[in-house]
């Protein structure tokens, strides 16, 4: 019997976008399920009902919750091919520090970078910036941050490749001017193709969210 996979997500979500990667990378198919997270279905009401967000990952019957933990699940699962976690108990502890470093700074510095003005704005941007400075300093000369492979923290990290295009233009910098090696570690990935396929025609999707919630919050 086949495995029953669904993916219960958002399009413009980075969250999202890592299981889409994770699942593409393992070549696992699925049946992606799109959410209106304004009025969200029963079916994630029922699979999510302690924080009721996507994404949530179903397989067989049973959910699976929280981005990094449903990355570690399929990369345990499907581990015969494409392995995202490295096999060093150590190198694994790594591995999940940093992407546990994201999840806690890249997201809310740079939302509140794009959805802020004034002194707030400018401390959400700092640090962002520093944020920015520190994984650049971690990725250093190699081309991914596991080393020569694309890894855990890669795809916990890319998916929000989409979202820096609005995180500068509204917090006015270039990541590819002040952090270079992030930037060409970008590009890299997005060589990849579980990668672009993942993340394609997203960018200005995401830029327009933005325009919208600024306006809506009386921002512009």
């Amino acid at each position: 019997m086949a495995d029953e996979v669904i993916l219960l997500d958002a399009l413009l979500s980075p969250f999202g976008m890592r299981i889409r990667i994770a699942l593409a990378e393992k070549g696992v198919k699925y049946e992606y399920k799109e959410e209106n997270l304004l009025e969200k279905s029963p079916l994630l009401l029922k699979m999510n009902p302690v924080h009721k967000k996507i994404p949530v990952l179903i397989h067989n019957g049973k959910p699976i919750c929280e981005s990094l933990v449903i990355v570690q699940y399929i990369d345990e699962v499907w581990k015969g091919t494409s392995p995202l976690l490295p096999p060093d108990p150590y190198l694994r502890a790594q591995a999940r520090f940093w992407a546990d470093f994201i999840d806690k700074k890249i997201y809310d510095c740079g939302r509140r970078t794009c959805m802020s003005k004034g002194e707030e704005k400018e401390v959400a941007k700092k640090e962002l910036i520093e944020t920015l400075k520190v994984l650049e300093g971690e990725l250093g000369e190699k081309p991914y941050f596991g080393g020569e492979k694309f890894g855990y923290v890669d795809l916990s990290l890319i998916p929000f490749h989409t979202w820096f295009y609005s995180y500068e233009t509204f917090g006015n910098f270039s990541t590819e001017a002040e952090w270079p090696k992030l930037s060409a570690w970008a590009k890299r990935c997005l060589q990849k193709e579980s990668v672009s396929n993942s993340l394609a025609d997203i960018q200005q999707k995401v830029y327009h969210y933005f325009v919208q919630k600024r306006k809506m919050s009386g921002i512009e």
